[in-house]
């Protein structure tokens, strides 16, 4: 492909051979022959392009926002003459990050590390690299890509916060349910003897009394699952909270999960994208999460915390015990009279609202945990000043 300074010397070349026979100036016909010659040396050295393999690795694929990403470059010439210097361009987040490359012996490698222009909350699709090949005078150049996509997680800034708390009644157990996995140490029901039963765990008054053997079922408690609902609707918002509101709901996400209890994280925008309730305690799930945040935004046309009564009957059982959590900005005080109604459902319920608040507009409600925050890191502090003793 043909550069810009190729199309003017080019142009020239023409303009000069043409003007010099015209008028007769041999001067001007040999400058003319020379632009063509520099063009067709170009020619004749872009036809001998290196032969190059390059891979490109980014490391680690997620990150926060406080935290670099790098792109891990490895060029090997695998032709049998020294290759002259190019540029790697790696393209990303609406910005272009040349690498230049040295120039290469015949059979060896060289390997860089450089830093990607992905600072914010997002998914970044990263495209196949391209390798930049041109003569000395860059009045040819060519362009190949090498490699494949790559999906890069800039997830939102964590904050070391407390887990929500429990709340409700306790068992001394562990509560247990129907569902709840088998072989463990709470007792949960009696059932009637099945092949290959343990007959240590025959309850012998129950199968006395009906004439058939009873044993005692146990199993693993359940632990109570946390269920985390962002409020993606546009109007609670200002300029920066809704990033503050995703930040607090990614904290409590990695907080309940480092304690070992099961998360699940919805949106008001959409509900199904959530996860259903996440195993624990993997790092698996929580990543999940926060792949989820990476790429939630607000929305005009979300209801917010009005669909909250229609949310929480999807996602929550009747015998299920769940710690409910809602972040949100600073919506219209009627909107959070719907989280009295949802109270008597979940042992505790917190509400987390997100954004400048006069102190005598700040909103609290009966039987609800409430923190008021301008930013995301002032919820941290506040938090944890109400959570920890």
């Amino acid at each position: 492909m043909i550069t810009r300074t190729g199309s003017w010397v080019g142009a020239a070349a023409i303009v000069l051979v043409a003007t010099g026979v015209w008028a007769d100036y041999p001067e001007l016909v040999t400058l003319g022959l020379s632009c063509a010659a520099a063009l067709l040396t170009a020619v004749m050295w872009m036809a001998t392009r290196p032969r190059l393999a390059a891979t490109r690795e980014i490391r680690p694929q997620r990150v926060t926002e406080t935290e670099v990403a790098c792109g891990v470059l490895v060029v090997k010439n695998e032709g049998y003459h020294r290759s002259p210097p190019f540029v790697v361009t790696e393209n990303i987040a609406n910005r272009s990050v040349a690498v230049p490359v040295p120039s290469l012996t015949a059979r060896s490698a060289f390997k860089t590390v450089y830093p990607l222009p992905a600072t914010r909350r997002g998914r970044y699709v990263v495209p196949a690299l391209m390798i930049s090949h041109s003569d000395p005078l860059q009045l040819l150049r060519t362009e190949r890509s090498h490699g494949g996509e790559t999906v890069l997680y800039v997830h939102p800034r964590i904050h070391d916060v407390a887990p929500m708390p429990m709340g409700g009644r306790r068992d001394l157990e562990g509560p247990t349910s129907n569902n709840s996995p088998p072989e463990g140490v709470a007792f949960h029901s009696l059932r009637m003897y099945e092949a290959g039963d343990d007959r240590r765990h025959i309850h012998w008054k129950s199968s006395a009394r009906t004439g058939t053997l009873i044993v005692r079922q146990t199993v693993v408690p359940d632990e109570a699952r946390h269920l985390i609902i962002l409020d993606t609707s546009a109007e609670p918002y200002g300029e920066d909270s809704f990033e503050g509101a995703v930040r607090a709901a990614a904290s409590l996400c990695v907080a309940a999960n480092r304690a070992g209890f099961p998360v699940d994280l919805r949106t008001t925008a959409d509900p199904a994208t959530g996860t259903e309730q996440a195993e624990r305690p993997q790092d698996s799930s929580v990543t999940t999460l926060l792949d989820l945040l990476a790429t939630t935004r607000s929305s005009a046309t979300d209801h917010g915390l009005a669909a909250m009564s229609d949310l929480v009957g999807d996602v929550v059982s009747a015998d299920e015990e769940v710690v409910l959590g809602v972040v949100t900005g600073t919506p219209d005080p009627d909107q959070l009279e719907v989280l009295i109604s949802v109270r008597p459902r979940f042992l505790t319920v917190v509400l987390v609202q997100i954004g400048h608040r006069e102190p005598g507009q700040q909103i609290t409600l009966p039987g609800i945990i409430t923190v008021n925050a301008r930013t995301s890191t002032e919820f941290a502090v506040r938090w944890n000043q109400l959570a920890l003793p």
